[in-house]
């Protein structure tokens, strides 16, 4: 049995486990995927302290490799299910585990266009993060998909580097917020493109643009583009815990700053949960206070 299992191996779960480590706690981290996050999908990154210029690869080595010297354990599986009671218990795909306290940091995935290349161009082209990755078109042309509130926010923020813009909406109007439909409406190098959607990927070995096609008459024409923002939405990883922890309407952990819900010895931390800004920084902030509440949990049992 562990003091404290944590359930995602990005930035969140990861300083989760270093802070509970030192702390003298047991810690096992139960990953799916990739150890490390969406960050490692990041050529470079730019924005976290302490590194004026990383590859997502490199952060999340270092990340990894201060948590294995620290003495947190590892588990590549899937978690499916958390069953509450004194000791909790985690079941896996690749067995069941006991600890006295959990840390959900499942994070969230980005919704994806499902076109064929996409995956190909993701990092190359593709992202789904102005504030992570628009520095890198400054001066060049690219597009944003999607119309809702975090879309017109990349493409206002992507107006102030790049040549030019275009927001494509598959809907008549844009769904975000009418003071951000209005600052797009004044920006001259914003052009917005509605009852459009994504039909294909240009490029072989290189990202070149996209086809668009009208869903009024299905007639199609390219988009010579050097970048694409992928704004479409969403999707947190929580699913699996419905039971044991509340979800908003979204199916966000609807856990506040505390990072405490109903369930005893339960935690949530990082992009998972209900908040208004998830970057690296946030997520490892939420990781460190949801270590530190949980040892605190353990210790006055």
């Amino acid at each position: 049995m562990y003091d404290i299992i944590i359930i995602g191996g990005g930035p969140a779960g990861l300083t989760s486990g270093i802070y509970a480590r030192r702390a003298n706690k047991t810690v096992l981290v139960i990953e799916k995927s990739t150890f490390g996050g969406q960050i490692t999908a990041s050529p470079k990154v730019e924005n976290i302290p302490g590194f004026s210029e990383v590859t997502g690869n490199e952060f999340a080595e270092h990340l990894v490799d201060q948590a294995v010297t620290q003495g947190v354990e590892f588990e590549y599986s899937e978690a499916t299910e958390i069953i509450d009671g004194e000791i909790k218990k985690v079941v896996t795909d690749g067995g069941t585990f006991e600890a006295k306290a959990v840390i959900i940091a499942t994070g969230t995935k980005h919704r994806h266009l499902g076109l064929p290349n996409e995956e190909k161009f993701i990092g190359d082209g593709i992202s789904f993060c102005a504030v992570c990755d628009g520095a890198f078109f400054t001066g060049k042309t690219v597009a944003v998909i999607g119309g809702g509130n975090s879309a017109l926010q990349e493409a206002i923020q992507l107006s102030e580097l790049v040549k030019h813009v275009y927001v494509v909406q598959n809907l008549s109007y844009l769904t975000g917020e009418a003071s951000l439909a209005k600052q797009i409406e004044e920006k001259e190098n914003i052009t917005v493109i509605l009852n459009h959607t994504v039909d294909a990927i240009l490029g072989e070995d290189s990202f070149g643009g996209i086809v668009i096609k009208n869903a009024e008459d299905n007639t199609t024409k390219e988009l010579n583009l050097d970048g694409m923002f992928v704004a479409i939405g969403l999707i947190p990883q929580n699913e699996y815990f419905k039971d044991v922890i509340e979800l908003d309407s979204y199916g966000y952990a609807n856990y506040d700053e505390t990072l405490k819900g109903a369930k005893d010895g339960i935690f949530v931390a990082g992009d998972c949960r209900k908040k208004q800004i998830r970057q690296v920084v946030t997520a490892a902030s939420d990781g460190a206070v949801a270590a530190l509440l949980a040892c605190d949990y353990i210790n006055k049992r």
